[in-house]
């Protein structure tokens, strides 16, 4: 297929679909990963796309992003992947670890591969918590406001009740995740809890969970930045991020 016409294709399937994966346009498109990749990035450079993690987006959603799902919503999205990242996760975890084990679907799944039963683990999620104890791990609830469509508890008091403890390890979702906006979430709220959380966990251990469709998308408020944090993945950076990050492909960890 010649390269003009193979890239108006990927042009008019990325507005259809709004994203797209370099994977999804392989199998579409019957090209090499390499030959789609150096279309994306240049229809980029043309100004016709946004190239992010993993593929693609439409100009239009390169935005900031102000809905945020609630957790019945996101339960059923990118199931697969969530685990991948989520079984990974939970192998390094060590005895003795301070755990902080954020709010959200993708750390929730964490639960799931958990083996480590001499670990203290440290949650702001009410059903994260309510699991971990039902496994008989060491578990402790901070306390403070619960924001129901999101089972995380927030606010002033979470933060004052999080800044006394130090952890080893610590577990994040995030919704978005960009270049200059760095990890984002809509609620500030949230973000509070997540930004001392973060600060009070050792600077290589701080493990941010994202599926590649939070690649690109820049959320209300940064509760991180990129400096000594580990993005933990489900396929090949494709986004331009800092060297000050480092990125694992949890399906190619040795990469």
């Amino acid at each position: 297929m010649l390269t003009e016409k193979r890239q108006e294709q990927i042009v008019r399937l990325v507005y259809e679909r709004e994203s797209i994966t370099v994977a999804e346009l392989k199998e579409i498109l019957h090209s090499s990963e390499s030959t789609i990749r150096r279309d994306i990035i240049a229809l980029d450079q043309e100004g016709r796309l946004t190239k992010v993690f993993g593929g693609a987006i439409a100009l239009r959603t390169a935005q900031i992003v102000n809905k945020e799902l609630s957790m019945v919503q996101k339960k059923d999205l990118q199931t697969a992947e969530k685990q991948a990242i989520a079984r990974y996760a939970a192998s390094l975890i060590e005895r003795d670890d301070c755990v902080y084990l954020d709010a959200g679907t993708s750390t929730g799944w964490m639960i799931e591969y958990i083996r480590e039963a001499q670990a203290t683990y440290v949650t702001n999620a009410l059903s994260h918590a309510k699991r971990l104890a039902d496994k008989g791990f060491h578990v402790i609830l901070i306390g403070g406001e619960p924001k129901s469509s999101t089972d995380a508890i927030v606010g002033a008091e979470a933060v004052v009740n999080l800044q006394k403890y130090h952890f080893s390890k610590g577990f994040f979702g995030t919704n978005g995740v960009e270049q200059n906006g760095g990890f984002t979430t809509p609620d500030a709220r949230e973000a509070m809890v997540k930004q001392t959380a973060v600060k009070n966990t050792q600077l290589a251990n701080r493990y941010f969970l994202a599926t590649s469709s939070k690649f690109g998308k820049v959320y209300a408020v940064t509760f991180a930045g990129f400096e000594g944090g580990v993005i933990l993945t489900e396929a090949s950076v494709q986004e331009s991020l800092p060297k000050s990050v480092r990125v694992v492909n949890v399906n190619q960890p040795e990469q």
